[in-house]
């Protein structure tokens, strides 16, 4: 893995087969059809409403409108085909450790299977250490088992406090000492 530039805006992560990127614009078309591809067990305000919203046009904005800081999603692409198949990067929710970030990563199904989480994972995971991160966390949904299995292989725990949803089911949070 190399990474080129030191702020979040100029940095590109490179793999044998990825290159890991900030978002543009054009990559609005793969967030949206991510957004319809969710699990129906997801939380509606993570997925396409009844008026269609967040539309393509939205989520323009969104990334117009959020440069990328110290930390961020970065777009996952092929490096043999251009292709954008999905974002994995550090995103800062505060939870369960204010300060501490959380990996996130989510690829189009038609690409799951391959690998590509996990090596885009391990991308970012390196920048963080490199970046002066000493642990990242990872909350991940009870049901989902492949993103389960994707950070066990990255060495990730369950920390055995889950946040429970009568509804949904139940949030486990993870956590990697880089």
């Amino acid at each position: 893995m190399t990474a080129g530039g030191g702020e979040w805006s100029e940095l590109a992560l490179h793999t044998a087969r990825l290159l890991l990127r900030p978002m543009r614009e054009s990559d609005a078309v793969i967030l949206h059809e991510l957004w319809t591809e969710r699990d129906p067990r997801v939380p509606p305000h993570r997925r396409i409403d009844a008026l269609g919203r967040p539309t393509v046009e939205d989520l323009e904005e969104a990334i117009r409108s959020h440069p990328p800081t110290t930390v961020g999603l970065l777009a996952v692409q092929l490096v043999k085909t251009g292709d954008v198949i999905g974002y994995c990067g550090l995103v800062d929710s505060g939870r369960p450790v204010n300060g501490e970030p959380e990996l996130a990563f989510e690829l189009l199904r038609r690409h799951r299977g391959q690998g590509y989480a996990t090596e885009a994972s391990l991308a970012v995971m390196d920048w963080a250490r490199s970046s002066g991160h000493e642990r990242l966390w990872a909350g991940v949904w009870d049901w989902n088992t492949a993103s389960r299995q994707v950070l066990a292989k990255l060495g990730f725990l369950e920390t055995g406090h889950p946040e429970l949803d009568p509804t949904r089911g139940a949030t486990l949070f993870t956590t990697r000492r880089l």
